[in-house]
C-alpha cells in the first residue's frame, strides 16, 4: 500500500480542478468573442466541427496539451509528497547475532553432555538455516563479554568458531553480552538486526545493566529474542572454594523484559529437545518484511514524459496548435 512522507503536499492537487474550471471558462469566453466578431466565420467553424468525429472534437491538440500539462503538475505534486511503498529492494537479509552465556553454570549436566555443548549444537542449526543474504555472528558472555565470530555471510566459518567455544568459570554479565551483541548487529547497515540471547542464570556481573543494554538496543532498532535455559528445578553444577554448592538459577523475568522491550519473543527450554525445537523454529519468528521504498522518482519520470509529450505536440514540426 502506498503511503506519503508529506501528505499535506497533496492538497496542491486542488489546483487541478481550479485550472480545469479556468480553462473551460476561458474557452467559452473566447467562443463568445469569436461569435461577436464574425457570425459567418463562426458558422463555418461550426460546420467544420460537425464534420469531425466527437472523439477528434474532444481530443483536439490544444486540449491534449492542456491535459498533459495537468498530468505533469499532478505527478510533480505527488512526487513532492514523498510516496513510498513496501517494495523489495537491495536492503535485504538480516544481521543475526547469537549472544551465548558461557558462565560456569553452563557446565551443568542436566543437558547431556552439558548445557554448553547442547546450546552450541542447537544454535548451529539456526546458523545453517539462515538465508543466503543473512549475516551471522557470535558473542560470548560470562563475567564480561567478547566476540567469538564477527558478522559474516560465511555460515560455515561462523559455525566452526561456535563449535570451538570452550567452557569458562565466570559469572553472568547479561547486560555486557547484550550490549556487545547489539553493537555487532548494527555493524553492517541496510539490514534488519536481530540478537538471540541465551542464558541459564541471573545477571550478577559486568559493567552494563540489562536495562542499559535494552535502551541501547532500542536506539539501534535491534530486535532481541531471548532463551531461558535450564530444568524446572535449580541444578547443582559446582562447589565454591569453601565447599558450598553452586546452583544455576534462571532469571526468567529479566529475559522476558528484554524480549518485550525490544519487540522480540521469550522462549523457555527445559531440556535438550525443547532447545533444539526453539533454535530450529526461531528463524521463522524473525520478521523479514519489505523495506519502505521511496518511489517519488517514478512520479517525476512520468511528469517529465507528460511534459515532453506536451512540448512535442505544441512545437513539433506540424505546429499542431494555432
Amino acid at each position: 500500500m502506498v503511503g506519503f512522507y508529506h501528505p499535506l503536499v497533496l492538497s496542491g492537487l486542488l489546483l487541478i480542478p481550479a485550472l480545469v474550471y479556468y480553462y473551460s471558462y476561458h474557452e467559452k469566453r473566447s467562443r463568445r468573442r469569436a461569435l461577436a466578431f464574425s457570425k459567418l466565420s463562426f458558422a463555418k467553424a461550426a460546420q467544420a466541427a460537425d464534420n469531425k468525429s466527437p472523439f477528434k472534437t474532444f481530443f483536439t491538440p490544444k486540449k491534449t496539451v492542456f491535459i498533459l500539462m495537468l498530468l505533469t503538475l499532478a505527478f510533480l505534486i505527488i512526487g513532492l509528497a514523498g510516496p513510498h511503498a513496501p517494495l523489495e529492494t537491495a536492503k535485504e537479509g538480516v544481521n543475526v547475532v547469537l549472544a551465548m552465556d558461557v558462565s560456569g553454570s553452563m557446565q551443568a549436566t542436566d543437558y547431556k553432555p552439558n548445557r554448553l555443548e547442547v546450546a552450541k549444537t542447537s544454535a548451529l542449526q539456526l546458523i545453517h538455516s539462515l538465508g543466503e543474504k543473512d549475516f551471522a555472528g557470535v558473542v560470548l558472555f560470562d563475567s564480561g563479554a567478547s566476540s567469538a565470530a564477527y558478522l559474516s555471510p560465511d555460515k560455515e566459518k561462523v559455525g566452526r568458531k561456535l563449535l570451538a567455544v570452550t567452557k569458562r568459570d565466570g559469572n553472568t554479565a547479561i547486560g555486557d553480552g547484550l550490549a556487545l551483541a547489539t553493537d555487532m548487529a548494527d555493524a553492517i547497515p541496510d539490514k534488519r538486526k536481530v540478537v538471540i540471547l541465551l542464558s541459564d542464570g541471573e545477571n550478577n556481573a559486568g559493567s552494563i545493566t540489562p536495562e542499559e543494554a535494552v535502551s541501547f538496543a532500542k536506539t539501534r532498532n535491534i530486535q532481541v529474542f531471548t532463551i531461558g535455559l535450564g530444568s524446572e528445578e535449580p541444578v547443582l553444577y559446582d562447589y565454591d572454594s569453601f565447599g558450598n554448592p553452586l546452583y544455576a538459577n534462571l532469571d526468567e523475568d529479566n529475559l522476558k523484559f528484554i524480549a518485550k522491550e525490544t519487540g522480540g519473543q521469550y522462549f523457555r527450554s527445559v531440556d535438550a529437545k525443547t532447545l533444539e525445537e526453539i533454535y530450529a523454529g526461531i528463524n521463522q519468528a524473525i520478521v523479514r518484511e519489505a523495506e519502505e521504498t521511496d518511489i517519488s522518482y517514478l512520479c517525476y519520470l512520468l511528469g517529465l514524459m507528460s511534459l515532453l509529450a506536451a512540448m512535442l505536440i505544441s512545437f513539433g514540426r506540424r505546429q499542431a496548435i494555432p
